[in-house]
């Protein structure tokens, strides 16, 4: 069953990739109830213009599931195709989270391998890592899925409030090579999102903001495979913990641990706080360990 979609607009399902037979548990097809975020979903469906199917550069996070989840109640759900691109910089727990995120909602995912790490200028994280990332994904997605099966846009899940910001790499690749921000197209902030992937029923809807694992590694030092484990490897430790909106910064032989107000209280606790070191420093150990684990004072630094 799929969501509804416009009279007398033609729609070429997208091809490939693993497909999803989960006709979706979101409240995506149902109408909303008049007012604020009924009209926030109007403007939306408005942005695509004319499109029959859009791809979605897709991360599993809240921006772009609410993309994926408005695009198919826009166009029906066999219109929207989510591309995932799938690199050492996309921890396991993301990209699982992302694989259930397309199933709730019911649409074709399509994971592209993306080459970002093979790029000396996005490991040399001069502060503009974000673009050579981007430019990758979008490159990709291009070529594998908008091009080679006809579909009509790429968009991404810019918000309007990243659209007002200029320090964001990201989004002059988007600018660039043409992918939409319907969201940011829209007027759809932040707020709006989080109040939308709640009333649409997404299971993401309070999930914490999760920039790539390589936004964990300093300007100016390297992107390695090695570290981007080591990265990983630790926050997985704190999440077994029970502990959900984290960090772990990766300085060298040193990490720093930063968490969230709920989980700072908990270092109250002694031995909890010995626990979090613990977990930080076997979670590197095969690639040397982490030497040093610091816990920082201030509460979390969002990325």
């Amino acid at each position: 069953m799929h969501g509804a979609g416009r009279p007398g607009r033609p729609r070429r399902p997208p091809g490939g990739g693993p497909v999803s037979t989960d006709p979706g548990s979101t409240d995506a097809a149902r109408p909303l109830p008049p007012g604020p975020l009924a009209a926030a979903a109007e403007r939306f469906t408005r942005a695509l213009g004319d499109a029959g199917t859009v791809a979605v550069a897709f991360s599993g996070g809240v921006d772009s599931s609410v993309v994926v989840a408005l695009a198919a109640r826009a166009l029906g759900r066999d219109g929207v195709v989510a591309v995932l691109g799938v690199s050492p910089s996309l921890a396991a727990d993301e990209h699982a989270s992302a694989r259930a995120t397309a199933a709730q909602v019911g649409v074709r995912l399509v994971e592209v391998r993306t080459l970002e790490l093979d790029d000396p200028r996005y490991v040399a994280n001069a502060g503009d890592r974000c673009y050579f990332c981007k430019h990758e994904l979008y490159t990709r997605s291009f070529a594998e899925v908008v091009r080679a099966q006809g579909v009509d846009l790429l968009l991404n899940g810019d918000t309007a409030d990243d659209a007002v910001r200029g320090d964001r790499p990201g989004s002059r690749a988007a600018a660039e090579l043409g992918v939409r921000r319907p969201l940011a197209e829209a007027g759809i902030g932040k707020r709006a999102v989080r109040e939308l992937a709640r009333a649409l029923g997404l299971a993401v809807w309070d999930k914490p903001s999760a920039p790539c694992l390589a936004s964990r590694i300093p300007v100016h030092t390297p992107v390695t495979i090695g570290d981007l484990g080591r990265v990983e490897r630790a926050e997985a430790g704190l999440r077994r913990l029970g502990l959900r909106e984290l960090r772990v910064r990766h300085l060298g032989a040193r990490a720093r641990v930063e968490l969230a107000a709920e989980g700072q209280a908990a270092l109250a606790d002694p031995a909890f706080a010995e626990a979090v070191r613990a977990a930080v420093r076997a979670g590197g150990s095969d690639a040397g360990g982490y030497d040093e684990v610091e816990i920082a004072a201030a509460p979390l630094r969002r990325d």
